[in-house]
């Protein structure tokens, strides 16, 4: 998947981990639970697979077809069927397992990849048969197979028992569970060119579970979703249900005791427009004599076909206020749209973090074999957990929010704390931080951390790299030192297996302290980019009431609140580009919320006559925070501010990287074309494109200077936007020093001014993003 794609609720691929699926209360879906001993057929028709229907089907002999195999298996046994295409041949089963040891089909597991598909098709020629019957038979299980037939249904369960069919698509026909069958479980299925109904259970059958399957029928003549006829106790459950100006779901005759649930059902023209004949496209239909015993809950149906919403004993019900007040039912259902676009404006989805959990038939994961997420800009509306999701689909493009913590140490290999022993990072070394479970931060569910990361005592020049653990060391550095030099930068790095690790990108050690700043979760605040705008500058006065530096051990109150953009109230945190400079003695300074003690970290580390900055989020109390010198002499602070965050907004950050999007020092390809190595000019722009990610709002990226041929500074803001009076990082001629950069992105780029008399060369590291 392309780097920043959004996640499709309509995806189509599979994972392996699609199959370790159950539900509670039904059998288990996907599971072959062979519990006697037995063997396994293969079938497999490849060119060299030695295959032969007059053998027993061993691995080295296999089958040449489905129903050579069908004909001998016996309980507990398992028919793996290879990828490839078995045409001319219907399958009928009539063979049955036991409640112990059933019978297992089941293709390839990737069965969406090329060429390795199992795919049995309805006879010969264009398959004008059902690919698959079951005729009479029990205990039996079906799984990654592609089922074709020809305008009649692809698959048929006739009188069978305790059957469950997994990730099976069937295409050209639909499906047909008939005849007093009993606990039929359709699981994951799709469909394509296949007329409706898709999913039909008639018959008498009872105990039927439709559940998490991809319904989107194709015909003219009939694009009815779901049609259960004279077939008691039916579970729908979970199923994203597409039926052109047809009915959705419809409950006819005798079907009583029915569980409608969770399932996003639309009947619109082209899923957006009204029908020619709007009372054909219901969508949720239930007969008088289906009513009894039936539930109908935690739906979601889109109104724009025109047509009823419901239909309950014969009377028509538009929205779901009518439907509840005149029948009981519905009381968590919504009459609004099924897909909704993510962006500044978009309406509430009504399909996220809302669905009944407890409900009959829901499966742990979803359709693709997605666990379920939980999006922090939903309020969680569901039982159980409260965030699944309804349809077929879990959202997967949901990023997450921050709880400011600390400042809290996290690691200090002089001490030693987060690591074993006190000793430096060896050259070309790597520590690995536990960074979930301590210090407040959740033993799970944590995706990225903040930390405000110091390196000092190295024994020569280098670089150091935070990322996830266990991932390849990237092309990406945080910070960048000369030997000797004390020098810190704000991290955020993704987590992973609960731990972040420090590459020593050098030939000596190095000392590294980490602060912990905050972390990013499904609960917690959401980021609104500002700025960037200065607050304070003790020069001037911005933000303190004379101009003067801070004095020695002096401490300085900043307002935050209600001021260039920010909120009077409900902020947690603010993320600001802080800088010291014309410090008179070498110290550090500390930024922590206002009216707490004095905490044992830092933000920034100084020289005497140094300028140097450094970015910082920091919590928020009383619409305050404080910046204390801890040095022995005068200093003066200017803070730009970035953003804020608070509990309510629309966006929400997503752990990216980290990646290289341009090293000026290099030729860099872009969608645009290829930017050359150069330098920035003198007084130069360089606009960079962050890549394909559509709904961001702002970036975190982590900029280094190097090369530079003059003192200056950098100004990273919003392209298109006016140059602002804010700098980012300050530099000396020659000096490489890095700073990371949380900036606003318009027009899918962020702009760098080089404000200096010399050319510079940059190297810019993007990750992650807040976005929509």
């Amino acid at each position: 998947m392309p780097r920043g794609a959004p996640i499709s609720r309509t995806r189509t691929a599979l994972t392996v981990g699609a199959l370790l699926v159950g539900m509670v209360g039904l059998p288990a879906v996907g599971a072959s639970g062979a519990a006697a001993a037995g063997t396994t057929l293969f079938v497999n028709n490849a060119a060299g697979a030695n295959c032969t229907d007059s053998g027993t089907g061993t691995q080295a002999a296999p089958f040449c077809t489905v129903g050579a195999a069908a004909a001998v298996v016996q309980p507990g046994q398992t028919v793996e069927i290879a990828g490839g295409a078995y045409n001319g041949f219907a399958v009928t089963v009539t063979h049955s397992g036991t409640a112990d040891a059933p019978i297992t089909f089941r293709g390839p597991v990737q069965q969406y990849s090329a060429g390795s598909q199992a795919i049995l098709s309805g006879g010969a020629p264009n398959h004008p048969d059902s690919a698959l019957v079951v005729k009479g038979a029990d205990h039996l299980r079906f799984e990654n197979l592609s089922l074709e037939s020809y305008q009649r249904p692809s698959v048929i369960v006739d009188g069978g028992h305790d059957i469950t069919f997994t990730h099976i698509s069937a295409w050209g026909g639909g499906v047909k569970i008939t005849n007093a069958s009993d606990k039929v479980t359709w699981a994951r299925g799709d469909f394509a060119y296949a007329p409706g109904p898709l999913l039909q259970v008639d018959g008498g059958s009872t105990g039927t579970v439709l559940t998490t399957n991809e319904i989107q029928p194709n015909s003219v003549d009939n694009m009815t979703g779901i049609l259960v006829k004279d077939a008691p106790n039916t579970v729908v459950v979970a199923n994203t249900i597409n039926s052109p100006c047809f009915n959705g779901i419809v409950l006819d005759g005798t079907s009583t005791g029915a569980v409608v649930e969770n399932n996003v059902v639309n009947t619109a023209q082209n899923q957006n427009a009204a029908c020619a004949t709007p009372a054909n496209a219901t969508g949720i239909s239930v007969a008088a004599n289906a009513t009894a015993g039936t539930k109908v809950d935690y739906n979601v149906i889109d109104p724009r076909s025109g047509g009823a919403a419901y239909s309950w004993a014969g009377a028509n019900f538009a929205t779901q206020n009518q439907f509840t007040a005149n029948t009981g039912q519905g009381s968590h259902d919504f009459v609004d749209l099924t897909y909704v676009p993510k962006g500044p404006n978009a309406p509430v989805d009504h399909t996220i973090d809302s669905a009944d959990e407890n409900a009959p038939g829901m499966l742990p994961t979803d359709r693709g074999g997605y666990a379920p997420v939980d999006n922090p800009m939903v309020p969680n509306t569901g039982t159980g957990s409260g965030f699944r999701d309804r349809g077929a689909w879990e959202d997967q493009y949901v990023g997450s929010a921050f709880t400011p913590a600390g400042p809290t140490r996290l690691l200090d290999t002089r001490q030693p704390i987060g690591v074993p022993v006190a000793q430096p990072v060896p050259a070309w070394g790597t520590v690995d931080l536990p960074v979930t479970g301590v210090a407040g931060v959740p033993a799970s569910g944590v995706t990225a951390v903040t930390m405000n990361v110091t390196v000092t005592e190295p024994q020569q020049d280098g670089h150091l790299t935070v990322y996830p653990h266990g991932d390849a060391l990237p092309t990406a550095s945080n910070l960048n030192w000369v030997a000797g030099r004390t020098i810190p930068n704000l991290v955020t790095v993704p987590v992973k297996d609960g731990k972040v690790s420090f590459y020593n990108a050098s030939g000596g050690t190095v000392h590294v302290i980490a602060d912990l700043e905050g972390y990013y979760s499904p609960k917690g605040s959401l980021f609104h980019a500002q700025g960037p705008t200065r607050l304070l500058d003790t020069r001037q006065p911005i933000g303190v009431p004379v101009a003067q530096a801070v004095p020695a051990w002096g401490t300085v109150d900043l307002p935050v609140a209600g001021v260039a953009g920010v909120p009077a109230s409900g902020v947690t945190a603010v993320t600001m580009n802080v800088t010291v400079t014309e410090p008179q003695q070498d110290g550090h300074l500390t930024v922590y919320p206002h009216g707490d003690a004095v905490p044992t970290a830092s933000n920034l580390n100084w020289v005497a006559g140094r300028t140097i900055p450094n970015l910082v989020t920091v919590p928020v109390k009383d619409g305050k925070v404080s910046f204390y010198n801890a040095s022995g002499g005068t200093v003066h602070v200017i803070a730009d501010l970035a953003g804020y965050y608070a509990i309510d907004g629309k966006v929400s950050y997503h752990a990216w990287g980290p990646y290289r999007l341009v090293d000026t020092r290099e030729n860099t390809s872009w969608e645009e074309g290829m930017r050359p190595a150069g330098t920035v000019p003198a007084w130069g722009t360089l606009d960079i494109p962050i890549g394909d990610l559509p709904l961001a709002t702002a970036v975190t990226l982590n900029v280094t200077v190097t090369e530079p041929g003059a003192q200056g500074h950098l100004t990273v803001y919003p392209h298109g936007d006016a140059l602002p009076d804010a700098s980012n990082l300050n530099f000396l001629p020659g000096e490489t020093i890095p700073n990371q950069v949380v900036v606003p992105v318009k027009d899918g780029k962020v702009s760098l001014y080089n404000a200096s008399g010399a050319p510079l060369h940059l190297v810019v590291d993007e990750f992650g993003y807040q976005g929509y």
